[in-house]
């Protein structure tokens, strides 16, 4: 006969692999549920998103010399959504005014593509050289032109229409700002879990605000100097490439390749001379390198305390579940869940190994 010792410890066994079971069946079920219902959370989110790089921004205008502490709170809210609204309808406008642009370069750039690739032909000794027959033969005989350009067309269409509803979802939610702390008043008559609720809220607010307006300043910086830099070397679009390069840097760790790898592939096409080529990736690369190695940690510090790792395999999981802009997402929804995790004592192991230090 077992003792009453060991009785408890097979209980708690139990009580603890059925906590593991209905929790991964949770997390399944979550997970399908998000993966489903995308096209209406991802505007939800990024509407949120918006709205506390506004609320952030607003403080670090505020910390400006001279002016900052002149201007009203609601002329910083003002000017918070006009610098975003700029950025937005400045991605549109270079997009449209450098459409006919490219077309009409299309077919300049394809004879300079595929003379760079004979030339590759050439040094690598082989055989024959490629003519566009052969490369169309042996590498785009499965690709479906009219298929590939209408799946683009709508793509583009699902962007404009998402950006709609995201502004539209930013402004009530900006509007529902004032109603809050009503809300959380209401929500249970404990004043001891109202106050913790509100922590939490405060904390997740501090946060991620803070994260993602120094992380939009930072953005900035760099899509400045990676303007100045192809601009210097002549490279065509410029101005649209730096754009997407700020955008880019959202991204963590891709968003830094692809911001380097996008302009010197127009590069490859548009120059000649493999030596500008290669002076272009050395300087685009110094500029994510040191923005993102020194001024990044120098400016952001340890705002939200999370481990490369997890960030890393978030990137992964919310990019599949939600595409590119899950892409975007990954960081400020891990940070709200390492924040909501720490809370309860069930789920605080999970906060720790989340976190960059294990110090919550």
């Amino acid at each position: 006969m077992p003792g009453e010792a060991e009785v408890r410890l097979r209980l708690a066994l139990m009580d603890k692999l059925r906590a593991l079971v209905y929790g991964t069946v949770l997390l399944v079920i979550v997970g399908w549920v998000l993966h489903v219902g995308k096209e209406i959370f991802v505007p939800a989110v990024l509407g949120a998103v918006v709205v506390y790089i506004i609320v952030g921004l607003a403080p670090a205008l505020g910390r400006l010399p001279a002016v900052g502490r002149a201007l009203p709170l609601q002329v910083r809210y003002l000017f918070s959504i006009a610098v975003i609204a700029l950025v937005g309808f400045l991605f549109a406008y270079l997009v449209m005014a450098n459409k006919e642009r490219a077309m009409a370069l299309a077919p300049l750039y394809q004879q300079q593509l595929l003379a760079a690739i004979q030339r590759m032909a050439v040094t690598f000794g082989f055989e024959t050289e490629p003519t566009w027959a052969t490369l169309r033969q042996d590498l785009l005989s499965q690709i479906d032109l009219q298929r590939l350009f209408g799946s683009l067309l709508a793509s583009v269409g699902s962007i404009l229409l998402t950006f709609v509803v995201v502004i539209l979802y930013a402004t009530f939610l900006l509007v529902e700002r004032r109603h809050l702390e009503t809300k959380l008043a209401n929500l249970s008559d404990d004043p001891a879990r109202v106050a913790r609720i509100r922590q939490v809220i405060e904390t997740i607010n501090r946060r991620i605000g803070s994260y993602l307006a120094l992380k939009s300043l930072i953005s900035l910086l760099l899509g400045v100097v990676s303007y100045a830099v192809m601009r210097a070397f002549g490279l065509e679009f410029a101005a649209l490439w730096a754009v997407l390069t700020a955008l880019l840097n959202f991204v963590p760790y891709v968003g830094s390749v692809l911001g380097v790898v996008l302009p010197v592939l127009t590069a490859v096409v548009q120059f000649e001379d493999f030596g500008l080529i290669l002076m272009l990736l050395l300087a685009l690369t110094t500029a994510q390198f040191v923005i993102g190695n020194f001024l990044d940690p120098y400016v952001m510090g340890n705002s939200l305390n999370l481990s490369p790792f997890a960030i890393l395999v978030s990137l992964a999981v919310w990019s599949e579940l939600w595409g590119v802009p899950g892409a975007f997402l990954a960081v400020p929804i891990t940070a709200i869940l390492t924040i909501v995790f720490s809370v309860f004592p069930g789920t605080r192991p999970i906060a720790v190994l989340l976190s960059r230090s294990g110090r919550l």
